[in-house]
């Protein structure tokens, strides 16, 4: 075991579990620490979400910089990550963008190994209904991409999806009928606040300082112009790198920095059902209507909606999302029509016109940005923090996330995924 300041992180195993199922369990030392924030650090990381602690987990554990800090203006997780719908997938259209996003899914498939916490990463496959030829013509587009850049993605006939999913439903005269379906095998689910969790716990374990209510008031600059120092609510901290990761609140905390970023932040809803028995056994997408659904280890339907089209900082938004998606996954899923749904929640996406993320250096000498994930986030998580890491450690973006730079806005080469996927996430 590792001792910090006020935590005692414990390494989970098989002789452990029965060590302390001996002592009912009560021996177990807290996750991570709570450290106080000091005058300097090497390098500050905004925001205490998964991007951000696995920022700092990944700085800590294969760039050697260990004085770092994680300042989080709420709670640990409350922001888009605790507030998603937990899907992991890989099979975006453009080279750029699937080499991002297979680079995340290769870490989830060895990140509970990774950081010795069970992520309940779940590879039950994600099915990607067509209901058009448009529909067909996109996904088979998708399948063949895909292929090419050694992502595994297959396209099936109606009847092999239903073989696949039984509950869907295949009757004709459907508002929604289906033609045949995409599926990535490989793809699934995790539970976001475990990622949160074992993110935080193993960078504690490496020495970086979690702190939670602590919102930052401003950047300090040299008189060359580059980082010094950030202004929190808790003091003063000497700094020549941070590294900004907050989501839906980038355009108002960059705007405090005097730095520009073309984001427009909006609600994106999802909701959860009353438990059930195991019913379901991947996840469904359907682009056209704006809905996917999965089933958690709890026994909740989790449903997800589309982005609201009004700019939000709420975590809130319109209830005709919501009926909208409803209507379509009952008409899909017959069997689900009696459900009662048990509650529903908003989080904030910050969505680039291109639907693709931001990641690299800012006009800010020692200022590095990582943002514009939409709707995508989660299921970017391992991958994001990883290369971020890289980013903010050596003062150039990773190979991988070179193309998502902010210049890219400047010189016109924009990753259309919004157009790709023919829906906004």
């Amino acid at each position: 075991m590792i001792r910090m300041e006020d935590a005692i992180v414990q390494k989970f195993s098989l002789p452990a579990l029965l060590k302390e199922s001996l002592g009912a369990h009560l021996g177990w030392g807290r996750q991570w620490g709570s450290a106080d924030l000091k005058s300097s650090y090497d390098a500050v990381i905004v925001g205490g979400g998964g991007h951000g602690l696995a920022t700092a987990y990944y700085m800590a554990k294969e760039h050697g910089i260990r004085k770092i800090a994680v300042i989080e203006r709420g709670w640990l997780g409350g922001g888009n990550s605790g507030r998603n719908t937990t899907i992991v997938r890989s099979n975006y259209l453009y080279d750029e963008s699937a080499a991002i996003f297979e680079h995340s899914l290769k870490l989830w498939e060895g990140l509970s190994q990774e950081l010795n916490y069970n992520v309940m990463f779940s590879q039950r496959g994600v099915l990607m209904l067509a209901h058009n030829e448009h529909d067909r013509q996109s996904f088979k587009r998708h399948v063949y991409a895909n292929r090419l850049n050694g992502i595994d993605n297959e396209w099936l006939t109606p009847e092999e999806a239903k073989q696949f999913c039984p509950q869907l439903d295949l009757s004709p005269g459907k508002r929604y009928p289906v033609v045949g379906a995409a599926l990535q095998r490989r793809a699934g689910t995790a539970r976001h606040d475990a990622v949160n969790w074992g993110f935080a716990r193993a960078a504690s374990a490496l020495g970086v300082d979690i702190i939670q209510n602590c919102e930052v008031l401003g950047l300090e600059r040299d008189a060359f112009g580059a980082v010094c120092g950030l202004n929190t609510t808790r003091g003063k901290v000497a700094t020549t790198k941070v590294g900004v990761s907050v989501a839906g609140h980038t355009p108002q905390l960059m705007s405090l920095f005097g730095v520009k970023v073309p984001l427009e932040s909006q609600p994106l809803q999802a909701l959860v059902s009353e438990p059930l028995k195991p019913a379901f056994p991947t996840v469904v997408m359907s682009n056209a209507v704006h809905a996917y659904i999965s089933q958690s280890d709890k026994g909740e339907l989790v449903i997800g909606a589309g982005t609201d089209q009004y700019v939000s900082y709420s975590q809130q938004g319109g209830l005709h999302i919501p009926i909208h998606t409803l209507d379509a996954i009952c008409e899909l899923f017959p069997i689900f029509t009696r459900v009662k749904m048990m509650r529903s929640w908003g989080g904030i996406t910050d969505n680039t016109v291109d639907r693709s993320p931001i990641q690299g250096v800012t006009p800010i000498p020692g200022l590095y940005i990582n943002c514009g994930w939409g709707t995508g986030g989660f299921k970017a998580t391992p991958g994001s923090g990883h290369l971020f890491a890289h980013c903010v450690a050596k003062g150039e973006p990773h190979p991988i996330s070179r193309p998502f730079s902010l210049d890219r806005f400047r010189t016109g080469r924009l990753i259309d995924e919004a157009a790709a996927a023919a829906v906004a996430h």
